[in-house]
């Protein structure tokens, strides 16, 4: 399989190393509008450069391609792959707008080109034996999903803000675990260092009887990726960075305060590396774990409606 990367920047850089290791796929070329980045990483990964995305696909045989560039362009450089009969793994999220979304999506189906989105969360083995574990109902009703992703402002991004760059992941990872959508959505957000985007924001999502609440920010100095899920049966507690689950049950015994403590024994796996090999394989056989266009297309628009809610003031039906 000869792969490339459009954009080898803060994230498309790991893509390139992570593909230069997958046995059987062939990174052939990166594209980057910095040449002194772009040749860089070419050099690094003994692969071709072009400063081109036009001319990258032009000239190279790709059979698959990440799209790593900012977010305002992912449509345009999806459409131009999908028009060269490349399939592509797009870095969440899919689009800035639904109505570019949507533009992908219809095209990849016209064209029956794979268009996959780049959720990475989904892939983290923690979030996947959570999934199992609430599947196998060892928690029995689900009551309610918090989650926390904050951290320090991000010098790469500049053309989006926190709810679409950051809540985005766990929205979609609640929809995943709940395997389906949330029917409203009411956010608060605000700018309290940066003037020209949101960087912080709580986002309040009714799904069916749970209660999830999402919060991120780009402001609390300590990087934080955690979800806690709590259920009529037992709680958990899962970091995205650890790779850590943690489950707590009543005990039994006169001690009313009796907790059990179960520590979930997982192997640990770079995500990136299970999504990119999970979408070479959906390329070659049409199956497998992967984030398609629609559900980037979900998770995407309830981002954008928190945004709505939160200019809005009040709750918006999904």
């Amino acid at each position: 399989m000869n792969v490339g990367v459009i954009g080898v920047g803060n994230m498309g850089k790991h893509h390139a190393r992570v593909y230069s290791e997958i046995e059987g796929v062939d990174l052939v070329a990166v594209a980057d509008l910095d040449k002194n980045n772009g040749r860089r990483i070419a050099r690094k990964f003994n692969c071709r450069y072009y400063d081109n995305v036009s001319r990258l696909l032009d000239t190279e045989n790709l059979d698959a391609a990440t799209i790593a560039v900012p977010t305002s362009m992912h449509r345009d450089v999806a459409l131009e792959c999908i028009g060269h009969g490349v399939p592509v793994l797009i870095e969440k999220p899919i689009a800035e707008s639904v109505a570019s979304a949507q533009k992908i999506i219809k095209q990849s189906e016209k064209s029956n080109v794979v268009v996959c989105v780049g959720h990475i969360e989904r892939f983290n083995p923690v979030v996947g034996m959570l999934k199992t574990l609430v599947r196998q109902g060892k928690f029995g009703k689900i009551i309610a999903i918090n989650t926390k992703r904050v951290g320090l402002y991000p010098s790469q991004i500049s053309d989006t803000d926190v709810i679409v760059d950051l809540a985005v992941h766990d929205i979609d990872v609640c929809s995943f675990i709940l395997e389906k959508g949330p029917e409203s959505v009411y956010a608060r957000a605000g700018k309290a260092l940066n003037s020209k985007r949101f960087d912080y924001a709580d986002i309040f999502l009714s799904y069916d009887g749970v209660d999830v609440i999402v919060q991120v920010n780009w402001i609390t100095p300590v990087k934080v990726r955690e979800l806690t899920l709590t259920g009529i049966k037992s709680y958990a507690e899962l970091s995205y960075i650890n790779q850590t689950l943690r489950i707590y049950k009543k005990g039994h015994g006169e001690d009313v305060d009796i907790v059990n403590i179960e520590e979930i024994s997982l192997r640990k796996e770079e995500p990136l590396k299970k999504e990119l090999k999970n979408f070479i394989e959906y390329i070659k056989k049409g199956k497998g774990d992967v984030v398609l266009g629609g559900d980037g297309l979900s998770a995407l628009h309830v981002a954008l409606t928190a945004i709505r809610s939160h200019e809005k003031r009040q709750s918006v039906q999904l």
